[in-house]
């Protein structure tokens, strides 16, 4: 087993000047590698791994308990492994305690230094005055080629294959960041970074090896660590990017693992059936339960029992560490519906008795909203637990939006499609808190998806940035970029300009053709008017039932003294709004300013939308 991270060689490198009889090196890695003191729950189970088969007893250096109490010490129940459980009481001297290991049948003993800090990270959180932009870190940005390919990793860079490593990282990313903020964003969420030394498909990032190191073929800790201090000069907040349900299979706490019951087990490999719905139907089968929790998500990606108590803990304090390093303001759980439900509100509640300030979302790609609502906080009917999550991914919108833009207008189809789910927003604690978005890196470019039809995209936009929630837009959305999942890789393409060797640099004016510099300019003029006008974030949605293939719909300031006016016309004519269905919105006033360009606009007894267009109207009262 390779050695975690920086932290757990800076241990070795003191291990060599404090080792008692003779020098040996029989610890090979602790989880997690450093701790923190200040932490409101002050315990923490250290996993001590042992690449020598002989028994171990671990004690603490006298010295150290004046900080710290030893709980427990229990060896694993397969390989070398030992769970050491610890009381911090208060900050230790020099940083450090020490640990006396003992080896069975031999002299020697070894002292191990242990770094322990003040615990330092403050999450800002993530609200409606939001706005995420999401980054596919391998595709994005090559700031420094020579990790492209790393020694013991199987795959390097090689661009040439669909499927294959690019070399973006986190110096590229560094390096755009000025492009990210310029456009209006408040936040950055980057697909997992953490290792992937996985045979295949490696580039995607969602089948861990190693839970505290960030993938050399990425960058490193300090990279990551320098990124977010220049995000937090640039008022851009941290989205982290987990994945709780499964590994991968070359984690080495697989290939080694400490206990079987670490994992969901079949007699031969059983997938997932993908089905959410089975999780509060008061039908369904246990057969098909098992399935959807137990089941594995793919055969590389091992399925993770977090009922295991050890298991639990190693989880919930990896997502504590990472909050202190990686200096986080909200996680997005990736296939938060598949892990232990239970668990996951424990999770959650450990959190957030942390880190009140923590937003955490989960993603929750299902059937209908009844069974999305089920996931975020709040305690539903037939429900024994609170599942205190804050969020969740908003497919159910998504859907909406995407059908609703491309299809007839209907009784309950076309346009009617978002009014009918935004209807469903009873079914949530905090509809506000679900996160919006037109495409991702699993779905379908939205541009492509609608036939890029370039009118339809901008009211796509439009809706999205002036809906409830908190809008995420996917890398390259704002060029314009395509692609169909077929496979995904086709949607995680190189943003261009992000690459030594592309002809095209997006990233600048120069760079974009008229239409693509169109969409940059509209995603900017929209994000920047959320950031201006803060009353938006608090503001009350007013909908109107769409008639007539239009749609109008309000945002009310609290103090009631503005409201932004929003009208879609999906016609091939023009299309004039009656002032009297609007009358409680506009109050009578005829005058106000489109948000678009500025200028004054009045209106008598009807307000008047283009042909497949839309006008966004600020009224101030």
């Amino acid at each position: 087993m390779k050695k975690s991270s920086i932290y757990f060689s800076t241990i070795f490198f003191f291990i060599s000047s404090f080792v008692c009889g003779q020098s040996t090196d029989f610890i090979e890695r602790i989880d997690p590698p450093n701790w923190f003191s200040g932490m409101n729950n002050s315990e923490v189970e250290l996993l001590f791994y042992s690449n020598d088969g002989e028994e171990l007893t671990i004690s603490l250096h006298t010295e150290s308990k004046k900080y710290v109490s030893l709980l427990r010490l229990e060896k694993s129940k397969l390989n070398n492994y030992y769970y050491v459980g610890l009381s911090v009481k208060s900050q230790p001297k020099d940083n450090h305690i020490f640990f006396i290991v003992d080896k069975a049948g031999s002299s020697a003993s070894l002292m191990v230094p242990y770094s322990i800090t003040p615990r330092s990270a403050q999450p800002q959180g993530l609200s409606q005055a939001d706005a995420m932009y999401m980054v596919f870190p391998d595709r994005f940005a090559n700031g420094d080629a020579s990790n492209d390919s790393v020694a013991n990793y199987f795959q390097g860079a090689h661009r040439d294959e669909l499927k294959g490593r690019r070399g973006g990282d986190l110096k590229g990313i560094s390096n755009h960041l000025e492009y990210i903020a310029d456009l209006g964003f408040t936040a950055l969420w980057l697909n997992p970074i953490l290792e992937n030394n996985e045979k295949v498909d490696s580039y995607h990032g969602y089948a861990t090896t190693d839970s505290y190191l960030v993938d050399p073929r990425i960058g490193t800790l300090e990279e990551l660590q320098s990124l977010i201090t220049s995000m937090r000069k640039k008022e851009i907040k941290h989205v982290w990017d987990i994945v709780y349900n499964h590994w991968g299979d070359q984690h080495q706490l697989f290939r080694e693992m400490p206990d079987s019951n670490w994992f969901h087990w079949f007699p031969t490999y059983t997938k997932t059936n993908y089905r959410a719905e089975t999780m509060m139907d008061p039908y369904a089968s246990e057969y098909d339960k098992n399935l959807m929790a137990n089941g594995w998500f793919d055969r590389h990606m091992p399925d993770l029992n977090q009922q295991d108590p050890h298991l639990s803990k190693y989880l919930i304090q990896n997502s504590i560490w990472w909050v202190e390093m990686g200096n986080i303001d909200a996680f997005r759980i990736d296939t938060y519906s598949y892990p232990d439900q239970l668990f996951m509100s424990k999770l959650n509640a450990s959190l957030k008795d942390e880190y009140p300030n923590l937003f955490q979302f989960g993603e929750t790609w299902v059937q209908g909203s009844a069974v999305q609502a089920w996931f975020p906080e709040g305690k539903k009917i037939g429900q024994d637990f609170d599942s205190k999550l804050d969020g969740v991914t908003d497919f159910q919108l998504y859907f909406a939006m995407t059908k609703g833009l491309t299809e007839p207008f209907g009784w309950e189809e076309g346009l009617r499609r978002i009014e009918l789910d935004l209807a469903h927003d009873h079914l949530y604690a905090k509809p506000e808190n679900l996160v919006t978005f037109l495409d991702n890196h699993d779905l379908a470019r939205i541009y492509s998806l609608l036939n890029k039809d370039f009118e339809k995209w901008k009211m796509a936009h439009a809706m999205l940035l002036t809906l409830r929630g908190i809008p995420c837009i996917y890398y390259g959305t704002e060029i314009l970029m395509t692609g169909f999942c077929d496979p995904d890789a086709h949607v995680r393409e190189e943003f261009p300009g992000g690459w030594p060797d592309h002809k095209v640099n997006a990233f600048e004016k120069k760079g974009r053709t008229a239409i693509q510099n169109d969409a940059f300019d509209f995603i900017q003029t929209f994000l920047n008017y959320r950031k201006k006008n803060e009353w938006l974030a608090t503001s009350k949605l007013t909908q109107f039932v769409p008639n007539d293939n239009t749609y109008a719909y309000a945002r009310k300031s609290a103090d009631g003294k503005k409201t932004l006016l929003c009208l879609y016309n999906l016609n091939e004519t023009e299309f004039n709004f009656p002032l009297e269905s609007l009358k409680e919105i506009t109050l009578n006033i005829n005058t106000g300013k489109n948000i678009l360009t500025g200028e004054s606009v009045s209106w008598k007894k009807t307000l008047s939308v283009p042909s497949k267009g839309f006008t966004f109207i600020e009224i101030s009262f």
